[in-house]
């Protein structure tokens, strides 16, 4: 995990306050700043050298209302930094600052449908986790209050034996060193009919199943003994993956890598990962493969 501050994106929405609860809550556990972040619209050609300079201006002062929301949310607790961001697109800035930044985690709110008032339409989330350089955490709505993290809880990672997994494993120890909270792995089978299709006759599928929760197994013991120093529970379950694993409510947060090809230290979608963002009832960060 890097070094640099945690950023939280907000744009005015309806999920600006979760993302902020979970940006200031992870901040505070990695002890680093933490940098309020809101893009506005950049200047774009209306024709040979002319902006729309009253646009930009009121995008600017729209920017600007965010901010004094988040503050406001936040309390204006010292350290805080906020800024304004111009860019062609919420994800592309936010992208740019982490870099910059050397972030260690850049945190959105949920992707839901966004209401006219926002900066920018569409799914911020999801374009953010096309190309990420730091681990991308999305807060679910409603996080604010009770359902926010805290310590003494679980903190767990959607495990499989691959450089993803064990990236996401990675950066999930590195959070329960700072909590002291127990780490849980999970492993989910697929049912037999998803997970090989083409078998015919029950006993094949029931011994294909056999073999793979032994292999599962296997490997879910010697990820719980590459981490000593932190208390590590596993689990192997049984079912839809993405509905398993988006239906974990008694855990604080849930690690899960990105896929297992692309470019390295980069999220980028998978088909687990893109779809547990949209079904994930705690918060859920996606980590970027190692380098």
């Amino acid at each position: 995990m890097n070094r640099g501050p945690v950023i939280a994106g907000v744009d005015g929405g309806a999920h600006g306050a979760d993302a902020l609860a979970l940006g200031q809550w992870a901040a505070g556990i990695l002890e680093v700043p933490l940098v309020v972040a809101v893009v506005s619209p950049a200047p774009s050609a209306l024709g040979s050298g002319r902006v729309d300079a009253e646009w930009v201006a009121d995008r600017r002062a729209a920017a600007d209302r965010v901010l004094d929301g988040a503050r406001d949310a936040l309390g204006d607790p010292p350290g805080v930094e906020y800024q304004v961001l111009a860019s062609s697109s919420a994800a592309h800035g936010l992208h740019d600052l982490a870099e910059h930044r050397d972030a260690a985690l850049l945190v959105v709110g949920s992707g839901a449908a966004a209401p006219a008032s926002r900066l920018f339409p569409g799914s911020t989330a999801e374009r953010l986790l096309a190309g990420s350089v730091c681990p991308v955490a999305v807060a679910p709505a409603g996080l604010t209050g009770a359902a926010a993290p805290r310590s003494g809880g679980r903190i767990a990672v959607a495990y499989v034996d691959t450089p993803d997994g064990r990236a996401a494993l990675e950066s999930a120890a590195r959070l329960a060193r700072r909590t002291g909270d127990p780490l849980l792995l999970v492993t989910v089978v697929a049912r037999g009919d998803a997970a090989r299709p083409f078998l015919l006759g029950s006993d094949a599928e029931r011994a294909f199943l056999d073999t793979a929760r032994e292999t599962y197994e296997e490997a879910l013991r010697k990820a719980a003994a590459s981490v000593p120093d932190v208390t590590v529970e596993w689990e192997l379950r049984s079912g839809d993956v993405v509905e398993t694993l988006a239906e974990l409510t008694d855990v604080d947060i849930l690690f899960c890598g990105s896929r297992g090809y692309g470019p390295a230290r980069r999220v980028l979608l998978g088909g687990v990962s893109g779809r547990l963002l949209r079904r994930a009832r705690r918060p859920l960060v996606v980590v970027p493969r190692a380098g």
